[in-house]
C-alpha cells in the first residue's frame, strides 16, 4: 500500500478536508494557509529540503515545537496566536492519523502538545467623546471623506466585525421602517442590526451617491472593488491620528476597527443594555463572551462600590486632594 506524500496531504488536506467536507470559512482556510505557509518555510531551513521534498518524518513534535517557539520569539505573535497556529497544525495531524493509520503515533506526539496559557487584556474602547471626535475627522467635501464617514458611523452604531463590514453590499441596507444592516457574520451565522434615524440618512445620502447595483460592494474603493482588511485598519488608524487634534486622549492610542467594535458593547452596555443583548448584537456564540464589558468598566464598578459604602462614610472612590500625593498615586 503507498502512503501518501506530505505535499499530497497537504493539498488533499486543503481541498478534501476543509473546503469540502468541512465546508470552512475563507477566513479558517485563509489562517490555515498561513500558518503552513509559515511553517513549511521553517521546516525548510531546519531541514535544508525544499518544501515539496519535505516527508512527513520531518514534520515532528520536536520540529513543531521549534517553529511554535520561532512564531513567538521571532515573529512576536502572542500566545493566543501561537495557539491558532498549534490548532491549525494539529487539525492537519488529525486529517493525517484518519488517512494514513501508519502514522498513528506520530501524529499523536504532535497532538498531545498543549496550549500556552495566554494572559487576558482589559479590552481598549473609545469613550463618547473620542467617538465623536473620530466621526468629525473624514473630510466630508471629498468622496473618500463621506465614504469614510459612513463606515465609521456604521463601525460604531452596529459593532460589525472587519469581515463584515468588507463584505457588506447595497442590498444589505434595508431602508425604511424597521430599518437594519443585513450581515453574515462569524460561523455563517446571519444577523440584522438595527439602524438609528441619523446613521440611516447618512447611509440613504451614501447610497445615492454610491449608485450601482444591489450587489456591489457598500463601501468601495475608488477604483470600485471591495476594500481590504488593510485598507480598512489603515482607514481607521489615518482618521484617529487625525482626531488626536481635537481629542488628545486619542494620542498615542492604537485604535482598530475592532477597538470600535468593543466600544460599541461599552456604550450599550453604559446604556443598561442587557449582556443577552449584547451578545446578540455583536453576534457572540456565547453570553460570556460579552462578560469581557464588564470586567473592563470602571463606572460599572464604581458605582457598586458606592452601594457597599460604609455606614457614616462619604461614598465614592478615593481621589487625594493635593497634586503632590496624586502624583505618587498614580506611579
Amino acid at each position: 500500500m503507498t502512503i501518501a506524500t506530505l505535499p499530497a496531504l497537504i493539498q488533499q488536506f486543503f481541498t478534501d478536508r476543509l473546503s469540502t467536507q468541512m465546508e470552512a470559512s475563507p477566513n479558517t482556510i485563509a489562517s490555515y494557509r498561513d500558518t503552513f505557509r509559515l511553517l513549511l518555510r521553517f521546516a525548510s531551513e531546519q531541514t535544508g529540503r525544499v518544501p515539496t521534498k519535505l516527508k512527513i518524518e520531518d514534520m515532528d513534535s520536536v520540529l513543531v515545537g521549534d517553529f511554535l517557539v520561532h512564531v513567538e520569539t521571532q515573529r512576536r505573535n502572542s500566545a493566543r496566536s501561537r495557539n491558532a497556529r498549534l490548532a491549525a497544525i494539529r487539525s492537519f495531524f488529525r486529517f493525517v492519523a484518519m488517512n494514513e493509520p501508519a502514522y498513528m503515533l506520530h501524529c499523536q506526539r504532535i497532538l498531545a502538545m498543549p496550549s500556552k496559557r495566554s494572559v487576558r487584556r482589559t479590552v481598549a474602547f473609545l469613550d463618547r467623546a473620542e467617538m465623536d471626535a473620530l466621526l468629525a475627522a473624514p473630510d466630508r467635501a471629498a468622496w473618500v471623506g463621506r465614504r469614510d464617514h459612513a463606515i465609521l458611523i456604521v463601525a460604531l452604531q452596529t459593532g460589525l466585525r472587519v469581515s463584515e463590514i468588507i463584505n457588506l453590499r447595497r442590498c444589505d441596507i434595508v431602508t425604511g421602517t424597521g430599518a437594519h444592516i443585513r450581515c453574515e457574520g462569524k460561523g455563517r451565522k446571519q444577523r440584522c442590526t438595527p439602524l438609528r434615524q441619523e446613521t440611516l440618512k447618512i447611509l440613504e445620502v451614501w447610497l445615492r451617491e454610491r449608485a450601482g447595483g444591489d450587489s456591489d460592494p457598500l463601501f468601495p474603493t475608488i477604483r470600485g472593488t471591495k476594500l481590504s482588511r488593510d485598507a480598512l485598519e489603515h482607514l481607521v488608524q489615518r482618521h484617529t491620528l487625525s482626531a488626536s487634534t481635537s481629542c488628545p486622549s486619542l494620542i498615542g492610542k492604537r485604535v482598530s476597527p475592532h477597538v470600535l467594535r468593543h466600544s460599541t458593547a461599552m456604550e450599550l452596555l453604559h446604556h443598561g443594555v442587557d449582556q443577552s443583548v449584547i451578545a446578540l448584537w455583536l453576534g457572540h456564540e456565547s453570553v460570556e463572551t460579552t462578560q469581557i464589558y464588564m470586567h473592563a468598566d470602571l463606572r460599572l464598578k464604581e458605582k457598586a462600590l458606592e452601594r457597599i459604602t460604609a455606614p457614616e462614610s462619604h461614598p465614592g472612590r478615593y481621589r487625594p486632594d493635593d497634586t503632590l500625593l496624586a502624583f505618587l498615586e498614580a506611579l
